[in-house]
């Protein structure tokens, strides 16, 4: 097994061809989001595969993922194929943009751990470029076109993004017809400012779900609430994390 590798407790990626890795933001949107009894389900800028697989163990859904990246679509469709999934889980290599307008699917859960650093610095090559920043391959009009466009009328879909975009997309999001039924923000620590909203929607008005997530301790430990959301997932956790932030996308 190769260094670049990431072993799950039911599944193993290879990432040395995906410009984005393996990181705690797709690890915590998988194991947030429910499936429900979803008969299929679709991720926008899969990269390596993560959250499709991990919506693939946790249902029995078909499953379709799509990437703008030639190469992540190549190495997710390899993970998908080493996967116990194998049957039901494929990678397209389109944009979100093109697959909305061609596709006559529809489905009952879309999920997405999309490009986001709209105010950061460049990355060091166009492929890191391109899975991070939104507003260049991916508007934030694309994605929630895209997804009003997929989803079945009684469907659900799922995002995780930083505290600033969350709340400029919640406003778009409305406004264009797609509603927050549920949102949990995410703290390093419990004294810290959100980093990161996981946000659930749908094409109704409903009474918003709130509540919060902790990762860590003072002492830099794993809280048990972040210990139980991934414990189906992770083969183990180090009792202490080193870095105290949140990584960027898989």
């Amino acid at each position: 097994m190769s260094q670049n590798d990431f072993r799950f407790k039911q599944f193993n990626i290879q990432q040395d061809r995906c410009a984005m890795k393996v990181g705690t933001d797709g690890v915590l949107l998988g194991a947030w989001v429910d499936p429900g009894n979803a008969k299929t389900i679709l991720d926008i800028g899969t990269g390596t595969g993560l959250l499709a697989l991990m919506l693939a163990q946790k249902s029995d859904a078909v499953i379709h993922a799509i990437d703008i990246d030639e190469d992540s679509c190549s190495q997710a469709n390899t993970n998908f194929s080493n996967s116990p999934w194998s049957t039901r889980i494929q990678c397209i290599h389109q944009s979100i943009q093109y697959f909305s307008s061609h596709t006559p699917n529809r489905y009952d859960l879309i999920v997405s751990n999309p490009p986001y650093f709209i105010d950061a610095h460049p990355a060091p090559s166009e492929a890191r470029n391109i899975a991070r920043h939104m507003g260049e391959t991916l508007e934030v009009d694309d994605l929630v076109s895209g997804v009003l466009q997929l989803l079945s009328p009684t469907g659900r879909f799922c995002v995780i993004l930083p505290f600033k975009e969350g709340l400029q997309f919640l406003e778009h999001a409305a406004a264009k017809g797609l509603f927050a039924w549920r949102i949990t923000k995410v703290k390093t620590k419990v004294e810290k400012q959100e980093k990161r909203f996981m946000m659930e929607f749908g094409r109704t008005e409903k009474t918003v779900i709130e509540d919060e997530l902790v990762i860590q301790e003072e002492d830099l430990s794993f809280t048990q609430e972040y210990i139980e959301l991934t414990k189906d997932f992770y083969l183990g956790l180090p009792k202490k994390r080193s870095d105290p932030g949140i990584s960027s996308r898989e």
